[in-house]
């Protein structure tokens, strides 16, 4: 398992959307004990998410999951566990899965810049 340095940024390689869609978490614990859990999205990328967990996963663990919305199932790595502010643990994963778009999603190119926002000024009318 890597050490990342305490000042090192997150990237990600396409933006996040904030969707709540029913997942499926199975696995292997360290012990070998099988798990299986119904949870929801928190948000969404091409690459990954993040999801509410009923335990903590240790970073790097792998586990399957199973989209509920299009029943495709992909492997997962946690990437990163965190309590959020209400108490309930976020748990971030990156996706294994060879044949894409486990979403049923369109997101922006890796890299795109978000559009500019333009703001109109109110025009006075004398």
């Amino acid at each position: 398992m890597a050490i990342m340095h305490c000042r090192s940024i997150e990237r990600r390689r396409t933006a996040r959307a904030v969707v709540s869609i029913q997942m499926e978490v199975t696995g292997v614990t360290e012990g070998n004990v099988p798990f299986k859990f119904s949870t929801r999205t928190i948000a969404v990328s091409q690459h990954g998410g993040v999801i509410l967990l009923e335990a903590p996963l240790p970073v790097g663990h792998r586990f399957e999951l199973l989209n509920e919305f299009n029943n495709r199932k992909a492997t997962c790595r946690v990437v990163s566990v965190r309590l959020n502010k209400d108490g309930k643990l976020h748990g971030a994963f990156e996706l294994h899965c060879p044949e894409g778009n486990f979403w049923s999603m369109s997101f922006p190119a890796a890299g795109a810049r978000p559009m500019k926002r333009v703001f109109v000024a109110k025009s006075v009318v004398r």
